[in-house]
């Protein structure tokens, strides 16, 4: 049996991890997963449920929120609040899993966890990630696999809400080592292979914070999916706009990011300038439409996932046009 400790502080739990092999377990979900399939194997394991500084969310003065990497995802999707305040980040909670997955897994949790890669969840196998030296679904079955290619593992990123962290430029704090914030996009790095994080063994995900909230921002979250509930997605998409004069101006800012297409969730900064200065309501405009036909070169697919380039166009595409309010035929 795996011994299992409940440490009631952050600082006891880093001491537990520190050096021991130990894992850490937020709602459990992807690590029992993990274990299930043979990707883990046992190891004692340090339970952060108690751990009081890593849940809630810290509202501070100036709008922004420090949001507790053990906050529970179905927490997220239940706060009126952050719903208000971030509501691409509050449609993207709402799309994932089921209600009782949602339950169980943490924000932290789903920021960390395993990619889904079946040659990686088959004991059978070796790769990168399970000490091989090479990726099998390269070539082999890589159906759901990346359509940009960032090599050398073609397994793309499974977090949703990174996604929709990514587009709203927030950060992570991470204790362990150096207690240090840096930008989610630096959780994750497509050129290791090894890992789907950049966190070394003993370092614990503290928080996410959210910067300083857009009054009236506009904003959409679409996943294209294999069947409607409880499914991974092929391409996901969000999209934030924020307006000029208040709510009825064009478009000032924009920011659009995707998943399920790379290796780390990216934003798409040709897009998100070609916004600018579109009008709510309206058809996109030229400038749109050429930023979404250059999201072909962006792609460099591998033999089975070229049906993902227009899949990723069209994902964009919906996201913008319900962020925007372009009537529908």
């Amino acid at each position: 049996m795996t011994a299992t400790t409940r440490p009631e502080g952050l600082d006891e739990a880093l001491t537990r991890l520190d050096g021991t092999g130990a894992r850490p377990r937020a709602g459990g979900t992807d690590l029992t997963a993990c274990l299930s399939s043979g990707v883990l194997e046992p190891a004692p394991v340090v339970d952060l449920s108690g751990v009081a500084e890593l849940r809630g969310a810290e509202w501070r003065p100036d709008g922004s929120v420090r949001l507790g990497a053990l906050t529970g995802v179905g927490e997220l999707s239940a706060d009126a609040r952050l719903a208000d305040a971030y509501p691409a980040l509050a449609l993207t909670v709402r799309e994932l899993a089921t209600p009782q997955v949602r339950n169980a897994a943490t924000l932290g949790g789903n920021l960390l966890q395993r990619n889904r890669c079946w040659y990686l969840r088959n004991p059978a196998f070796d790769c990168f990630q399970t000490g091989g030296d090479s990726c099998p679904a390269r070539g082999g079955d890589h159906l759901y696999g990346v359509v940009v290619d960032q090599g050398p593992c073609v397994a793309p990123h499974p977090s949703s809400l990174a996604v929709a962290l990514l587009a709203y430029d927030a950060s992570v704090l991470v204790a362990g080592g150096d207690r240090a914030e840096r930008a989610v996009a630096d959780l994750y790095d497509a050129a290791d292979p090894t890992r789907d994080h950049v966190l070394e063994p003993g370092q614990v995900l503290v928080s996410v914070t959210l910067p300083v909230p857009v009054p009236g921002e506009r904003a959409a979250y679409r996943r294209a999916t294999g069947r409607s509930r409880a499914e991974w997605p092929l391409v996901e998409a969000v999209a934030r706009l924020s307006l000029a004069d208040g709510d009825s101006g064009p478009v000032a800012s924009a920011a659009v990011a995707v998943g399920g297409v790379a290796r780390t969730p990216l934003r798409l900064p040709r897009v998100e300038a070609a916004l600018v200065g579109t009008r709510p309501g309206s058809p996109l405009d030229a400038g749109v439409e050429r930023a979404l036909e250059g999201l072909a070169g962006l792609c460099s697919p591998l033999p089975a996932t070229g049906y993902k380039v227009d899949l990723l166009c069209a994902t964009v595409r919906d996201v913008l046009e319900r962020a925007l309010d372009v009537p529908r035929a």
